[in-house]
């Protein structure tokens, strides 16, 4: 046997040793964590209308058996629409991916801007919206949620042909996790700086795998709840001399197990195992931390965090206590209303046919034969309802409110009686708004770690020049290139703080305006602020029909650029001189012009300064004439 044989074998050996140490520590990190599992299925039972299921010894969702056949098993499902209406607040208070300069150079408002652009531009491509709404969705029935952000080599713009197809830029994609897919090393971490090791793992189609990895697996049917809720995938496939058939494809977990970088492996590691075969083996791909540093791709979020805990809690889980003893003395008292409209009927033995009776009972013009000198049947007195019934009922839906951190106008439309008064309802909802920052707040964090990590990627990855085209001032659209030279994500912030209402929004605009905070010294509100005002109060087509200034400033930040390359550029009649004037100063006057601008480049501002003065002197005169 020859050395190549040797250190092929040996080579072997340590690729299975590896796929069994992940192998071992997904079954280790799955046991840990089974009873939480089972919690999120008993959460998922209840929100979708199972509620009549529990927890067993053995440690599986088990449904509960009635005690007498005649029981009253309905479901009045208050937890769906608590839940929905949480969801709906918290899409309604959705923060915006705005990127703030980090000073008010002219050059850090550029990068803002084209960052924000970038953002704006992946959200509405990517669906990021959509992709919040059901992470949210996971994080209030689960309490836990994850975003996973990666880069994806085939989406994007098609960029040359190659032997294997198209050869694409590649773009960002981002998926909401379940939490039943994330195991972290350690449950115990509050915050995913915490955590060392990270498993995700999830049932895929074997033949994505194998479009991914190039590798063959057989499949098999994963009946496991918490990877995956389907054990087969139909798909479409031409079998020769058969034609097009529908085909059964089986299914195999995919084990990825991101570890953070150490002293050993200062790029950390990345190794994908399925179906017994080792898939990839790496550093981790993505420079998505600090200064350029690696970390894992992915953003949580939670309803209502623990402490000394890796997954949140639910609202689900305080309300499951509730919503069992609101469906008990529901169906008690449906029980006790049949009671009284059907009656019970005593009879003494062996007077009437009992079975013809239990089967009819006491139907209009029947005619009860009853055996001569006994007594004939009669109606048992079942009394009044209780009025208990009522008290607890009432009692138990209020604490639904208290507990779920809504209050009773969201969630039935309804003022309450000792609340009269505009100002007091708006105290309510401001109230409710606070009950709820925290799952609010949660939602913020994961979103701006979501947009921070999807702005260093097209940092890393975006090394030629590529086009978007966003919505800019007016309404008009605007064409960026852009290339990862372009983007100084670490010197930005995310202005995600700003999470009001549209309602809200408006209320605080027209106080501005009324405190005649946005008017000049002369009284007078300029055409700019006009425009912002309109948008603010949701006409931003007006704004756009009426407003031209942000055309002459982006005309003036033009010239500037021209002027920068050492270009002369001419000021025509039909600018708005003033507004020219003021951009150029700022221009002159910028950390950027003094860091590239020299002597030839002063002089083509100074001199198309002179230009604007000259059209503006010319307009005074006429004025004084």
């Amino acid at each position: 046997m020859n050395q190549t044989d040797l250190e092929r074998r040996a080579e072997e050996r340590r690729v299975q040793a590896l796929v069994r140490d992940v192998e071992e520590d997904f079954s280790r990190r799955r046991a840990a964590r089974r009873e939480l599992e089972r919690g999120w299925e008993l959460n998922m039972n209840f929100f979708s209308g199972n509620q009549y299921c529990d927890v067993a010894p053995n440690g599986e969702i088990a449904e509960e058996d009635k005690r007498f056949y005649w029981q009253s098993r309905r479901v009045f499902n208050h937890i769906a629409p608590t839940v929905e209406t949480r969801c709906a607040k918290l899409e309604k208070n959705r923060p915006s991916l705005q990127v703030r300069a980090s000073s008010d150079e002219d050059a850090d408002i550029k990068c803002a801007r084209l960052a924000s652009d970038i953002l704006r531009a992946a959200g509405e491509r990517i669906g990021l919206d959509g992709v919040i709404s059901r992470a949210t969705l996971w994080s209030e029935v689960c309490g836990t949620a994850f975003y996973k952000i990666v880069w994806d080599a085939a989406a994007g713009a098609p960029v040359a042909e190659g032997e294997n197809g198209r050869i694409c830029e590649g773009d960002v994609r981002v998926t909401p996790v379940s939490p039943f897919e994330i195991f972290p090393d350690s449950l115990s971490a509050e915050r995913m700086e915490d955590v060392h090791s990270l498993i995700h793992a999830k049932a895929v189609p074997v033949r994505e795998i194998f479009e991914k990895f190039g590798v063959r697996l057989s499949g098999r049917d994963i009946s496991e709840f918490s990877l995956s809720p389907y054990s087969v995938s139909r798909h479409w496939k031409t079998v020769e001399g058969e034609g097009a058939r529908l085909t059964e494809e089986g299914y195999e977990i995919v084990i990825e197990r991101y570890t953070m970088p150490d002293f050993e492996h200062k790029n950390g590691k990345l190794e994908i195992v399925a179906g017994g075969k080792l898939l990839y083996e790496g550093v981790l791909p993505y420079e998505n931390g600090d200064k350029g540093t690696r970390k894992f791709p992915f953003a949580r979020q939670v309803s209502l965090p623990l402490p000394g805990a890796f997954f949140g809690a639910s609202v689900v889980d305080r309300l499951i206590p509730l919503q069992r003893a609101y469906n008990a003395v529901r169906n008690r008292k449906h029980e006790f209303l049949n009671r009284l409209s059907m009656g019970v009927v005593t009879v003494e033995d062996g007077s009437v046919d009992t079975d013809e009776l239990s089967e009819d009972g006491l139907c209009p013009g029947k005619i009860l034969v009853y055996r001569q000198g006994s007594r004939p049947p009669a109606m048992f007195d079942c009394g009044e309802i209780p009025a208990e019934f009522a008290k607890e009922e009432e009692t138990i839906v209020n604490e639904f409110m208290l507990i779920s951190g809504t209050s009773e106008i969201t969630r039935n439309s309804v003022n309450p009686t000792n609340v009269t008064s505009a100002t007091g309802l708006q105290l309510l909802l401001s109230q409710e708004d606070d009950r709820m920052s925290v799952s609010a707040e949660s939602v913020c964090r994961a979103a701006e770690e979501t947009g921070r990590q999807i702005l260093k990627l097209y940092k890393q990855f975006a090394t030629t020049r590529r086009m978007i085209a966003v919505s800019g001032e007016g309404k008009s659209t605007e064409i960026y290139y852009f290339n990862a030279s372009d983007i100084s994500s670490d010197d930005v912030l995310f202005d995600t703080e700003n999470v009001q209402t549209p309602e809200q929004r408006r209320a605080a605009v027209l106080e501005l305006l009324s405190l005649g905070l946005l008017t000049d010294e002369e009284g007078k509100l300029s055409g700019n602020t006009k425009n912002k005002v309109l948008e603010a109060l949701g006409y931003g087509n007006l704004s756009a029909a009426r407003d031209i200034s942000s055309l002459h400033i982006a005309k003036a930040e033009r010239e500037n650029l021209q002027m920068l390359a050492g270009e002369e550029a001419e000021a025509v009649p039909y600018d708005d001189h003033a507004l020219h004037y003021t951009e150029h100063v700022r221009f002159l006057l910028s950390e950027e012009f003094a860091a590239k601008g020299g002597t030839r480049e002063k002089a083509c501002v100074e001199a198309h300064l002179m230009q604007h003065k000259a059209y503006l002197d010319q307009e005074k005169n006429r004025n004084k004439e």
